[in-house]
Formats: C-alpha cells, structure tokens, sequence
C-alpha cells in the first residue's frame, strides 16, 4: 500500500464551493452508478457531494492517512455508508470490481497519470465508465498550481490522449467559462499565491452560476476545467 503527505492547504476553502459541487453533481451525477471508486477522495467534499441512492456502494481512496482520517470522519454520520480505503490505485486488487471511477481534481497531481489510467481501467467492469475533471490551459499554471503538487493542466488534447485502449470516450467539454477569466486575471496580472476563501465564496457564488449558462451557450469550448468521461469495451 502507497501512502503519501499531501502539501496543499486548499481543500478546506474548496469545500465551500458548495454551487460548484452542484453543478459538477448535474453533469457526472448520472455516471456515478452501481459500485464507486473516487480515486484522491482528500477530505470528502466530493465524496458528500456526490454519494446518493443511486449508488450500490462508495469506495474513497485517499493516499494521506491524515486527510482519510478527516474524510472518515466527515462520513460517520452520513445516511450512506461510504468505505475509506488508504493508498492509491495500485493498492487495489487487479480485478474488475467497480462500475465508475472518478478523479476530481486529482489526475493533475499523479506523475504518470497514463499508467494512472491504465491501473484504473483495469479495475473497472466492462461497461464501466472513468470520470476525470481536472483544471484546464497549461498558460493557467501558476505559482499555486505548483505549490499543491500540480504536475500539469490539461488541454482537450492531451487529456484524451491518455485515455486507454480499452476505454471509448463517450464526452470531454470544459467548464466554468466564466472562471477562465478569473483564472487568466490572476494568472497575468495579480500573481496571487492561493485564493482566499472571500474569493472563492465570490466565485462559487456568482461567477458558477454564470457559468452553468454560459457553458450551454459555448457548447463546452471555454472554460478552466475540462471534463472527460469514457466507458470500457
């Protein structure tokens, strides 16, 4: 079993994005069926966000012992059992077990994110389908990307291009438009070293749901995050 320190602060003023989390439940909800592996759980935003009765059961997967032990936590009390496993992929039996796997922001910080894939490829049914959403534009990367362990943003391209052999790509758009703009302020002229939670509650707040309308209206062409699903043979 891999277990591993993770540097970033971020998580807990991420976990407010509470409108952010909605939209991202609109968009990957229908996928997350039957048995559920989140690969990079961290402290269960996501986890709590997206666990619902359409699931069978809930695998999160979490390298850090100190932020599965905050993720345990966090689910004790929740309506649906959610199992904590600490490690990474390659802690896993190398056996078809789960119907969707799912990276939420954390294929970016997995060195080699195609071998990442191909490991959770073979852990998912026929059928099965992989969910990535990872930050967008490679231009974007900051000083704060590389302070929480981002090895890379992905462009459309480039995230495709890892996919496996055995998966078929079934949808990749970008999303919140309207953070783009936010993300390239920030990029070229404010220089910030990390959001702060007034600016983070701005965004989630105002600008996602922006977002939501102007992504239908774009059809997934813009946006600082990119979407990519895809189902295996």
């Amino acid at each position: 079993m891999s277990n591993s320190h993770y540097t970033g602060t971020e998580l807990d003023v991420f976990a407010q994005g509470h409108n952010w989390k909605a939209y991202l439940r609109e968009l990957i909800g229908p996928y997350l069926r039957g048995n559920v592996l989140e690969v990079g759980a961290g402290i269960g935003a996501t986890t709590c966000a997206f666990r619902g009765d359409r699931q069978s059961s809930w695998t999160a997967l979490e390298p850090d012992p100190r932020l599965a032990a905050q993720l345990r936590a966090r689910v004790a009390n929740a309506l649906l059992e959610v199992e904590v496993h600490v490690g990474d992929i390659a802690s896993l039996p190398e056996q078809p077990a789960f119907d969707c796997a799912l990276y939420v922001d954390v294929l970016e910080h997995i060195a080699d994110d195609r071998s990442e894939l191909e490991q959770v490829a073979a852990r998912v049914v026929s059928g099965g389908i992989v969910v990535v959403m990872s930050p967008a534009h490679q231009v974007l990367y900051t000083v704060f990307d590389e302070a929480i362990g981002h090895h890379r943003r992905y462009d459309r391209g480039q995230l495709l291009a890892i996919g496996p052999p055995s998966l078929d790509l079934v949808r990749s758009q970008y999303l919140d438009s309207v953070g783009l703009l936010l993300s390239a302020g920030n990029r070229f002229l404010l220089r910030s070293a990390a959001p702060t939670l007034s600016q983070v509650l701005f965004w989630d707040r105002w600008c996602v749901p922006v977002s939501r309308i102007v992504d239908r209206l774009t059809l997934g062409h813009v946006g600082k995050s990119i979407l990519a699903v895809w189902r295996k043979r």
